[in-house]
């Protein structure tokens, strides 16, 4: 079951309280190749070991919050660190 459009309208990312967009399957694929190459970092500096299913990214692109079993999970510290190459 997806997100709501009701619940997207209204989050944002928790630190910088930037606009929230969901991974396009393309960006989805591309970021967990690079979890599998232990390239991607959450926020705090930890290395994120598990691929998503489903993401969310900031509109300037930054940082991607997981969502599990379609809860959003927007904690500051579970943020996913992306490089400016990481395109929208």
């Amino acid at each position: 079951m997806p997100i709501p459009q009701e619940l997207l309208d209204i989050l944002c990312c928790p630190k910088s309280k930037t606009d929230v967009v969901l991974l396009t399957a393309d960006q989805l694929r591309r970021l967990n190749t690079l979890i599998s190459k232990q390239k991607i970092t959450y926020v705090n500096g930890d290395l994120v070991k598990e691929a998503l299913q489903e993401g969310l990214i900031t509109i300037d692109g930054k940082t991607v919050y997981r969502i599990d079993d379609n809860i959003p999970i927007m904690l500051i510290e579970k943020g996913i660190t992306v490089s400016a190459g990481f395109e929208l």
